[in-house]
């Protein structure tokens, strides 16, 4: 996707139509747009994802009031005022325009009823006209294509609110839409088409196999019934635990903003951090410890075997079979040259001849032996580190054990504090915690029905390969029925190996993602902590002691780094699988990033680095930057990379309003000024900075 233009029109604090361009070439990739705090920077942010995907990000005050007050006010009663934002974008070669439209009506009483907002696309067809999509397609499904709704938050996002990415509960989403950027939906399509080509194979078999064959048939169809029950179960189940996670960050925001429990609710934030963290260490641990069994888990086996082995030895060299008196090929070159060391013809036949041909099963122990004492090395080598091994397994042992013991008092510290507020004195705050607990016991009954799910489902699959496998070995002479088995076979040796392809291209891609964070985290950060992606893509730091990660404790402007490197690799990644042609489907190597206010919370340092490299990983980039964020070492990195340039004029109806201005390039342009009539409005003036 590359950005082109954003209309609007009376959208937010931009009255009447307004709009800019972006910048696109490879050098001057950077678009800035300069405005102060309320001016409607957030605004224009907003506007790509409520065109797009219908969206608003939380630093948006009142996402519900879209048409703009002087509209309103100066539009006749029941007359409809417009608002809307349109998208023009380029991808995989070809031009589109979103648009997304809704209308106002401002009633006799003062109230302002606004309708449902419909979205629009138009694209560029091979006429070069601008064309509406057939009504087969559905604009949403288009740009979902393009840049799926769950990653939207990563190319479109609030600079001082981006940290949050590191802490989300939305991880699922996050792994499934960064795999959909690589085209594994394809193979998410081939599956569920091989599979239903299976199934319907496997009725036609039905109607035709004798009774051991439909027997099983049947059988396997009920598993195959279940394990789909439970999975679409597992779908509900996603979806609600989703909605009660939200719930509970707002129950909790409400218990917030009540400063009776103020200092009761810093307690609880600290102490549920903490139980995070232990509970993530305790995870490592486990993995540290399943690794090690894994690799190194057979050596505390191997004494008896080893002490077998060196008597097989000692027995050899007893008989002198060890170590071998002579080589072989020397043995050979004399039969060759048909003469002896001592002079002696060997000539075939002779006593002599036979002799040195005697030698040659002897000398073939040479081999023999040079592979023996290199398996014995090998032997002393592992039997060296069974020790280190149970010191590995004491260790992690006791970690987990440590940490289970921590975790045990953060638990009972938490129930005290909430027990605190079950029996508050004051019934709202009583019955917030009763509605807390509530959310609290339906996430762990959802969760623990989750994993009871997962482990029903992979029973009935194992259940259901092993019904499959007798099908097939089952013994029928008729040959429709055998053409019949033949194909089913081969449709699920396909779905099977499409399955594989896809875990293994998720793994592949994963770990080449933690790697370019890794890389990229630690051009920014001064700091030696590694992050780390798990398998669920739940991102986070730690700090290598030993051989252990230790999980540390990333402050507001690490998480925000961190990221920033996550959002940036994705866009790294996706774009070299592109390049390599292993990325499956229209291109997808070129992405914009609109970043409103992204250095809010850096200090000198890490803006500098932020700036330098961020430009270098998107495609595209659209900064919006107060005065204090742009200047100094920011502009200075950025500068010679702006290709197109914009400041947000704020007209203040206030008649003491303080005007503000800004420099660029020899000419001044005003941020906020007095506004010629009594409303507020925000207008968009381009920079002429000789680069567009």
């Amino acid at each position: 996707m590359k950005l082109l233009a954003l209309k609007f029109c009376n959208f937010r604090s931009f009255y009447g139509e307004q709009s800019l361009t972006f910048a696109k070439s490879d050098e001057r990739n950077i678009t800035v747009i300069h405005g102060n705090n309320g001016s409607g920077k957030t605004a224009v942010l907003n506007a790509f994802t409520w065109a797009l995907y219908e969206k608003f990000t939380a630093a948006l005050a009142s996402p519900e009031q879209l048409v703009n007050r002087r509209a309103l006010s100066e539009a006749k009663v029941d007359k409809p005022v417009p608002c809307w934002v349109e998208v023009s974008f380029e991808h995989d070669g070809k031009q589109y325009r979103v648009k997304r439209e809704c209308r106002a009506y401002r009633k006799k009483d003062g109230s302002v009823e606004q309708t449902k907002s419909e979205l629009m696309m138009q694209f560029v067809g091979d006429d070069g006209r601008w064309t509406f999509l057939p009504s087969s397609q559905m604009p949403e499904d288009v740009i979902t294509r393009i840049l799926p709704r769950s990653l939207h938050q990563y190319f479109f996002f609030d600079g001082e609110r981006i940290e949050n990415i590191t802490r989300t509960d939305n991880r699922s989403e996050i792994a499934e839409a960064t795999k959909k950027l690589l085209g594994v939906e394809v193979l998410d399509r081939a599956i569920k088409h091989l599979t239903t080509a299976r199934k319907t194979l496997e009725e036609e078999l039905e109607g035709i196999g004798d009774a051991e064959t439909q027997s099983l048939l049947a059988q396997k169809r009920k598993l195959e019934q279940e394990a789909e029950q439970l999975q679409t179960r597992q779908l509900e189940i996603d979806q609600e635990l989703e909605h009660q996670t939200t719930r509970r960050q707002q129950l909790r925001q409400k218990q917030l903003e009540l400063t009776e429990v103020e200092g009761l609710q810093t307690q609880l934030n600290t102490l549920e951090e903490q139980e995070r963290e232990i509970r993530e260490k305790i995870q490592q641990s486990k993995k540290t410890l399943k690794r090690a069994i894994s690799n190194r888990g057979y050596s505390v086996f191997l004494p008896k075997v080893a002490a077998e082995f060196r008597s097989l030895i000692r027995e050899r060299e007893q008989r002198g079979e060890l170590p071998a008196d002579i080589k072989q090929k020397f043995v050979q070159d004399l039969l060759d040259r048909q003469k002896c060391i001592c002079g002696t013809e060997l000539h075939e036949g002779t006593t002599a001849c036979n002799l040195v041909k005697s030698w040659l099963e002897r000398s073939g122990l040479s081999e023999v032996e040079a592979a023996t004492y290199r398996v014995e090395a090998r032997v002393n080598e592992l039997e060296n580190q069974i020790d280190d091994f149970w010191q590995e397994v004491d260790r992690e042992q006791a970690s987990i054990n440590h940490s289970k013991g921590t975790l045990e008092r953060i638990q009972d510290d938490l129930e005290d504090l909430r027990d605190q507020l079950r029996h508050s004195p004051r019934e709202d705050i009583r019955e917030l915690q009763k509605r807390l607990d509530e959310v609290d016991t339906a996430i762990d009954r959802l969760t623990t029905e989750k994993g009871v799910n997962q482990e029903k489902i992979a029973n009935l699959e194992l259940q259901a390969g092993r019904l499959g496998k007798q099908l097939k070995e089952s013994r029928s002479n008729e040959k429709r029925q055998k053409l019949a088995v033949k194909r089913i076979e081969v449709a699920q040796e396909a779905i099977d190996r499409l399955k594989q392809v896809k875990e293994n291209r998720d793994e592949v891609f994963r770990q080449q993602l933690e790697q370019q964070i890794a890389d990229l985290y630690g051009q920014i950060s001064f700091k030696t902590y590694l992050p780390r992606l798990s398998d669920r893509y739940e991102l986070s730091l730690v700090e290598v002691a030993g051989r252990q990660d230790v999980l540390v404790g990333a402050s507001t402007g690490e998480n925000q780094i961190l990221s920033l490197s996550f959002i940036g690799s994705v866009i790294e990644r996706v774009r070299q699988w592109s390049k390599a042609g292993l990325v499956m489907g229209p291109d997808s190597s070129t992405f914009p990033v609109v970043m409103d206010s992204p250095f809010g919370n850096l200090d000198e340092l890490y803006r500098r680095q932020v700036a330098r490299l961020i430009p270098l990983l998107a495609n595209q980039l659209v900064v919006m930057v107060s005065q204090t964020q742009w200047r100094g070492e920011v502009e200075q990195e950025m500068q010679s990379r702006i290709g197109k340039e914009y400041v947000l004029t704020f007209n203040s109806p206030k008649s003491d309003c303080e005007e503000a201005s800004i420099k660029r390039y020899g000419q001044v342009y005003s941020l906020v000024r007095q506004s010629p009539n009594e409303f507020e409005y925000t207008e968009i003036v381009e920079v002429k900075n000789g680069f567009s």
